[in-house]
């Protein structure tokens, strides 16, 4: 790598990073390094350019992010898979010259750049503290007994601690139980809500919202209440106007809230922010009408502008907030592991107790084992703190494609923190096209109108309408891709819906991003 791939120039008048990012990248696109051939470290490269190895790290983890390399901590930094580029890169007509030539006829289908919102990157997951952790499982044979069903003491103490530091939270372990994600962290905490209310528990939920905690609520008898949002988040002054309330259809002639289900620090998925104020708010409604406030902590440790606020439940004093959280934002899904927080409040904590011990606990005891040792070896906290600037990367890509639409009719939110964007449109109409038309392309996005309550408000004319774009989990490369392709769509969709003539451009074939699970 030391011939005219890599010359640094100094009298160009250009950077020594710039230099060497647009060598690295020609090389790759024109074939002279291929997919999974290493490249030097950084110290190496260094010492045979004569530049400082801040430079080399800098142009190595740019060409990661736009998915030319894969680097990983603690592993040797290679080529990334030519699977993941070549579509991008290849002539269109090399393609219909393969397709005559093999006598293929018809449409070739693009391969999808997978936008769904919620899916992390691992691309900076510290790989020799990864396998570590499961190596150190295996020091010691497994113990004949089932996990307890609260969740092995040692992950326990470290989520206590890792909410301690992270969130503002001071609980106790004795607080934590160990779920298998989100989902059945809802789950047993509507099972206690059942008990709590003697029956259904009326639970008011944000619209839009995050259906899956919905449906989780609703498979263990919930009766759910849409309510409604305010710039902030969850609109609290309407919990406390009883006859505002009292007017929608799903309240009519019923009593008040068992519990409340709110995104307090960036709500899902429009991004809003609940001030403290309005925090407060909410805890003395809570407390005022005896409901519990449920609070789901998805995405806190992602916060791009602002200081982060502390979580609700570190304002609470342990009272009257179950807060739920997982490790499939910060870390991966593929885990299925999360936990939720318990109050002091004897009768939700004795009745998730009694579900708790009647259904065992479904996570591994390997898999709490070795969590245990990413979180107590720092491992997390440096992850989510590398994910983080990544995140805050791809954020700005977004803003650059997608932020000029403004001047059209689209609306970009959710941006100040998290994993997604959301591109606010002007009706559904518009929404369903533009999900059509990047479907056709092969991009997948979620259409704002899945995060809606489906029915109970009345209020569906004025519910939002757009696209939730999820930035986190593709390479630069890929979004960068998929972010014109979409403004230049949302241009034709609307230029149509105004009158205006709506404009086609040609398709451009993507490389294929693996979808992580949600």
């Amino acid at each position: 790598m030391d011939g005219p791939l890599l010359l640094i120039d100094r009298s160009l008048g250009r950077g020594v990073v710039a230099q060497l990012i647009d060598g690295l990248r020609r090389g790759i696109l024109d074939g002279a390094l291929r997919a999974g051939d290493p490249v030097p470290s950084t110290r190496a490269l260094a010492g045979e350019l004569g530049i400082a190895r801040s430079s080399v790290v800098a142009a190595y983890e740019q060409l990661a992010g736009e998915g030319y390399l894969e680097l990983r901590q603690g592993a040797t930094t290679r080529v990334a898979a030519l699977d993941a580029l070549g579509a991008l890169t290849r002539d269109p007509a090399n393609d219909a010259a393969r397709r005559g030539a093999t006598g293929v006829t018809g449409e070739v289908p693009l391969a999808a750049i997978d936008l769904s919102p919620g899916v992390p990157s691992t691309a900076r997951l510290d790989e020799r503290a990864w396998r570590a952790a499961w190596r150190s499982v295996g020091t010691s044979p497994p113990p004949s007994t089932s996990p307890p069903p609260f969740g092995l003491p040692e992950l326990r103490v470290a989520i206590a601690q890792h909410l301690r530091h992270a969130r503002g939270v001071a609980c106790s372990p004795d607080d934590v139980v160990v779920t298998a994600g989100t989902s059945e962290a809802l789950a047993l905490t509507g099972l206690g809500l059942r008990t709590v209310a003697g029956g259904s528990p009326r639970i008011g939920v944000e619209d839009p919202g995050y259906p899956g905690g919905r449906r989780a609520l609703q498979l263990h008898g919930a009766e759910l209440v849409p309510l409604p949002l305010a710039a902030g988040g969850l609109d609290v002054a309407a919990l406390a106007d009883t006859d505002a309330l009292a007017g929608t259809d799903a309240l009519a002639g019923t009593g008040g809230l068992d519990a409340v289900m709110v995104t307090p620090s960036h709500q899902y998925p429009l991004g809003g922010r609940l001030p403290v104020a309005e925090r407060l708010a909410l805890l003395e409604w809570a407390r005022a009408s005896g409901a519990i406030v449920v609070e789901d902590d998805y995405d806190s440790e992602f916060r791009h502008t602002g200081a982060p606020l502390p979580a609700l439940a570190s304002l609470d004093a342990g009272e009257r907030v179950v807060l739920v959280g997982s490790f499939s934002k910060v870390l991966t899904p593929w885990l299925r592991l999360g936990y939720l927080v318990l109050p002091r409040h004897p009768g939700l904590r004795d009745a998730v107790t009694a579900a708790r011990t009647d259904l065992d606990s479904p996570v591994a005891g390997p898999v709490q084992l070795a969590m245990a040792r990413l979180l107590t070896s720092g491992t997390l906290r440096r992850h989510i703190a590398a994910t983080r600037r990544e995140y805050r990367h791809r954020r700005g890509l977004v803003l650059d494609a997608l932020a000029p639409l403004q001047h059209v009719g689209a609306r970009l939110r959710a941006l100040e923190g998290g994993l997604h964007a959301v591109l606010e449109l002007p009706d559904a109409d518009a929404e369903a096209r533009l999900v059509a038309r990047l479907e056709a392309e092969g991009i997948v996005v979620a259409p704002l109108a899945l995060y809606a309550v489906a029915s109970g408000s009345g209020s569906g004319a004025g519910r939002p309408a757009g696209i939730v774009i999820g930035y986190a989990g593709v390479g630069d490369l890929a979004l960068s891709t998929a972010l014109d392709r979409i403004a230049t769509l949302t241009r034709a969709v609307l230029a149509a819906a105004t009158g205006g003539p709506e404009f086609s451009t040609p398709a451009i074939a993507v490389g294929t991003e693996g979808r992580s699970p949600g």
